[in-house]
């Protein structure tokens, strides 16, 4: 029994920690497939009035920046206008390196980003770990 207590336990101890640990809040990604519905809805947005830039609305949540992936056309004004609606994520800021936007995000508060996106293709912007969390804009 001596083996049991000294090699056994311990390892029984680790592994429940690591299953308690795994199922606790913080980063992650939501690794579920978008259907079409969804996808359509995060580009069905109202166009910008002449002169000012088109608005979105995106919220931070447990499941990380929502909508995503949103369509954005090149040399259309953006305004983001993000809202973090929770303490249990690592998205406490909006990070956009090509635009060199680093905004913080405080909770509950929304907050204005604004940019020009001036190419085309797949821009991702995220947390500061390194956009662990993070989401998509296709500019056409």
């Amino acid at each position: 029994m001596p083996f049991f207590s000294k090699i056994i336990k311990p390892l029984l101890a680790l592994t429940l920690a690591a299953a308690v640990l795994s199922g606790a809040q913080g980063c992650f990604k939501d690794t579920k497939p978008m259907t079409e519905s969804s996808a359509a809805a995060t580009t069905a947005q109202p166009a910008a009035k002449p002169g000012e830039p088109r608005t979105i609305a995106l919220s931070v949540t447990e499941k990380g920046y929502e909508p995503s992936p949103i369509s954005l056309k090149q040399g259309e004004p953006v305004k983001l206008v993000l809202t973090r609606t929770t303490d249990n994520t690592c998205a406490t800021e909006i990070i956009l390196d090509e635009y060199n936007i680093n905004t913080p995000l405080p909770l509950n508060q929304p907050v204005e980003v604004t940019f020009t996106p001036n190419k085309t293709g797949k821009l991702v912007y995220g947390c500061a770990m390194g956009k662990m969390l993070s989401g998509v804009f296709m500019v056409e």
